[in-house]
């Protein structure tokens, strides 16, 4: 009984923890706005935020998993906020010191404090939950707080920006920041007074007494990496991620571009109603996730999304929508969008439970390999930097909506993935 409090608690802690990831993550996408009026930025350099956010997993993915393996995850779970804090605290001094290069800075060290949380919650989430379907339905439980999380923050800051002028500023977006910093000084404290079960430490430690030896490094990276799936695995996380962060961001830019003329109030909460819609899927995923398999969530939304991602790109803006959205006096109203944005924003349903499942299907039958499993997991997820800015040279290029054709084509390797490159060839004997 007293063990299944404390991993009560430990989940509580975890969720928790989520939903901070995607409050700092998310502030990227509505600074793209932002940064683009306040330094003359084009679509794809609007993107650098994202880019500097990410690219942080590429540096820390690794170092956090051997962090998690020799320290735990407490401490690692406290390296990580106090970092993020840091981070966030810079995001703010690039506003007061009027500093692209500085805003860039915060946005790169809050990566690498959204990393080492991602290694941490992840895997002990799925451990918490005794792998499986039932690990994979406490990561979607995990996830739709996270999602939530994420709705909140492009609406917020949209309200704060209001309408995009010439005077449109970082130093606008303050109170999401002062936000952002109490939140990671709670959690701080939160995790340092809280017990977290270490269940791959205790092993480590136990093994080590009993005079076996530990795998090096370096053998614990080519043993996750020999296995077929896991390796097709972290090349769809990668994907994923993009996907993820660029149908929002470049919804957010296309809505509140001249040609459309959206303010920027409005346009959040329509983008905002893409992570409200990735809340509601998370939250059915947690609840069919101890039923249906990953490999059949993943096949059913890849699927869906394609469709949304045509429909919307053909459409485009041929006609308009109404839709539900929020003014800059917090008022709710119908705004007119273009239908393909609609179709955009749908897409939330889909990209809702991809993570989870992409994970659970990545480190099936990986056993003693997890830890490192997920620091390299975790590597790809700069994905979620790279795709964006892809897209948005693409729409300078070519157009918003013919830049779509950037995120059906990783869907449709997604879809993939889950047809045939998860299949599990071996497994770690116990």
């Amino acid at each position: 009984m007293e063990k299944k409090k404390s991993n009560i608690l430990a989940i509580v802690i975890m969720f928790f923890l989520f939903a901070m990831i995607s409050f700092v993550t998310g502030l990227q996408n509505p600074f793209g706005i932002i940064v683009k009026s306040q330094f003359h930025a084009s679509n794809a350099m609007s993107q650098l935020g994202n880019l500097a956010n990410f690219i942080a997993y590429l540096f820390m993915g690794l170092p956090a998993g051997f962090i998690l393996k020799k320290k735990g995850y407490k401490v690692t779970a406290l390296i990580a906020v106090a970092i993020g804090f840091i981070g966030v605290g810079i995001t703010f001094l690039s506003g007061v010191a009027a500093s692209f290069a500085v805003y860039l800075l915060g946005a790169f060290i809050s990566g690498f404090s959204m990393c080492i949380l991602n290694t941490v919650v992840n895997p002990m989430l799925n451990t918490l939950g005794g792998g499986g379907n039932r690990g994979n339905q406490l990561i979607q439980y995990g996830g739709s707080l996270n999602s939530l999380s994420a709705t909140i923050v492009p609406v917020f800051v949209g309200y704060l920006i209001g309408d995009v002028t010439s005077n449109t500023m970082i130093t606008d977006a303050n109170p999401a920041l002062y936000i952002a910093m109490g939140i990671f000084a709670l959690a701080f404290f939160i995790i340092l007074f809280s017990r977290i079960p270490e269940p791959e430490l205790e092993a480590a430690k136990a093994a080590e007494a009993a005079g076996e030896k530990s795998e090096s490094t370096l053998a614990s990276v080519k043993g996750a990496l020999s296995f077929r799936h896991f390796l097709l695995g972290i090349i769809a996380i990668f994907i994923y991620v993009g996907v993820e962060v660029s149908i929002p961001s470049i919804a957010n830019l296309y809505m509140t571009s001249e040609a459309i003329g959206i303010s920027a109030a409005v346009a959040g909460s329509v983008v905002g109603m893409y992570w409200l819609l990735m809340f509601v899927g998370r939250l059915i995923g947690g609840v069919v996730g101890g039923k249906v398999s990953s490999r059949t969530m993943m096949i059913t939304v890849t699927s869906v999304a394609i469709v949304f991602l045509i429909a919307g790109m053909i459409l485009g803006n041929d006609f308009s929508v109404r839709f539900p959205a929020v003014t800059s006096q917090l008022k709710f109203t119908m705004a007119e969008i273009p239908v393909g944005v609609m179709f955009f924003v749908l897409c939330g349903l889909c990209t809702s439970v991809m993570w989870g499942s992409i994970f659970n299907l990545s480190v099936e039958g990986l056993g003693r390999y997890t830890s490192i499993a997920s620091g390299l997991f975790m590597m790809m997820v700069f994905g979620g930097g790279v795709l964006p800015v892809v897209q948005g040279a693409v729409a300078d290029n070519a157009g918003y909506i013919a830049s779509y054709i950037v995120t059906a084509l990783c869907v449709a390797y997604m879809l993939w993935y889950a047809l045939f490159g998860s299949k599990v060839i071996k497994k770690v004997e116990k």
